[in-house]
């Protein structure tokens, strides 16, 4: 099998996301065709590997999708790559009950090696009894070597090198404790507004990290499945609302299977609904651009009128949001399309975080996805017309709402 590897951490926090990010960029420009991917649910990982790569990166996701789902889609976007990166999520055996769902089970189903990625800080051959521990945890799970972030000098890094061979494991390199080296917080996470990585970090990788040995990881063929993913069943014209923050949040693979994908801008442009058949609205930041969207007018009324008239939409988290009556913001009230009779505040007032993977049945099948916003209905919680669940399967508060041919809920939909 050609190479591949996941980037994993002790813990969020750890320098997981600097070091993929950074050896993803690190790699493509050393004229490497990197494919990457992200564990879990999240969309804004993903925009940074895009940047890294000058590939859509995917997600990999066993709450969401089939464990042989995960590992289609893991052979078919990796096919024609060099190497393939994976940045996992939280810490390794973190899931969403346990360990199911986690960096590691995905590890476990693709046969992946695991770069398990170590904050020092603070620490020397104390560091070996964590590591024993995340070695032996789970005899499936392939940890092939450990990175080191924020290592203090030279003299300390010799002794966590010291950790790893009384251990038997490959030490690949380090990152030294430089502030210039944290990431920026974002809205949600990280801001993607940001550009890609610095050139600080990829000089600081190339010089301290083994990234030829990387290249030498390759994941286990044992019972190798010769397929790829098949299940694109590439129907349906559709129409999707886009542009850098308002809507962006998307899973490629979920628009690889339409037949023809479109796009236009909610904040400038007025859509052509003629011939679709969905308008899509996927979520993003509508609130941080709730007057932009106000202003237009035009595309408003257009969707209002085709959301009357029968045509159908799907809205997710901020996309429903815009089919509201009002935006809430601490700037002013903004009006939307007013298809869905409710008001959306995101005022900090009213800002309170909703999180967690998502599951429904509707017309007899079973939907399953997430949610992550701090914006809220104000007032009373519209009624359902499903009852929403979590992972574990406790019910949640979470509506899915329903008018004519238009399916709208915070529940970003896998």
């Amino acid at each position: 099998m050609k190479p591949g590897f996941m980037i994993a951490a002790t813990s969020s926090g750890s320098g997981k996301t600097t070091f993929a990010r950074g050896l993803m960029t690190l790699l493509t420009k050393k004229g490497y065709k990197v494919q990457p991917f992200k564990c879990g649910p999240d969309y804004i990982d993903t925009k940074f590997h895009d940047m890294a790569c000058g590939r859509r990166s995917i997600n990999l996701d066993t709450f969401m999708a089939s464990k042989a789902h995960v590992k289609a889609l893991y052979n078919h976007y990796g096919a024609d790559a060099d190497i393939n990166v994976v940045e996992g999520m939280m810490g390794l055996f973190d899931g969403y009950d346990r360990d199911l769902g986690s960096s590691a089970e995905i590890a476990s189903v693709i046969g992946l090696p695991v770069v398990l990625v170590v904050d020092a800080k603070s620490a020397a051959y104390s560091i070996a009894a964590l590591l024993s521990g995340f070695m032996n945890f789970k005899e499936d799970v392939n940890i092939a070597g450990v990175l080191f972030n924020k290592v203090g000098s030279v003299r300390h890094y010799e002794m966590l090198k010291q950790v790893c061979s009384d251990l038997g494991t490959y030490c690949y390199g380090y990152l030294p404790n430089q502030s210039s080296l944290e990431l920026n917080s974002r809205y949600l996470g990280l801001d993607f507004s940001e550009k890609a990585e610095s050139d600080t970090l990829i000089q600081l990788l190339e010089e301290h990290v083994d990234w030829k040995a990387l290249l030498k990881l390759v994941p286990d063929s044992s019972g190798e499945d010769e397929t790829i993913y098949t299940d694109f069943l590439k129907r349906g014209r559709v129409l999707m609302a886009q542009n850098n923050e308002s809507f962006s949040f998307v899973y490629q693979e979920k628009l690889d299977g339409f037949e023809s994908v479109s796009t236009f801008d909610p904040e400038t442009e007025v859509p052509q609904l003629e011939n679709i058949d969905l308008l899509y609205l996927p979520g993003g930041y509508p609130e941080k651009h709730a007057e932009a969207l106000s202003r237009n007018e035009a595309a408003r009324e257009a969707i209002k009128d085709f959301a009357e008239h029968g045509g159908k939409i799907v809205a997710e988290c901020g996309g429903m949001m815009y089919l509201c009556d009002k935006i809430l913001t601490d700037s002013g009230d903004y009006p939307m399309c007013g298809v869905l009779p409710y008001v959306i505040t995101s005022r900090q007032q009213d800002r309170k975080l909703s999180l967690g993977y998502r599951q429904f049945t509707l017309d007899g099948k079973i939907y399953h996805g997430h949610e992550f916003h701090y914006s809220q209905f104000l007032g009373e919680i519209p009624k359902s017309v499903v009852q929403v669940y979590n992972a574990k399967g406790e019910p949640v508060s979470t509506p899915v709402l329903r008018i004519k041919n238009v399916l709208a809920s915070y529940t970003h939909i896998y």
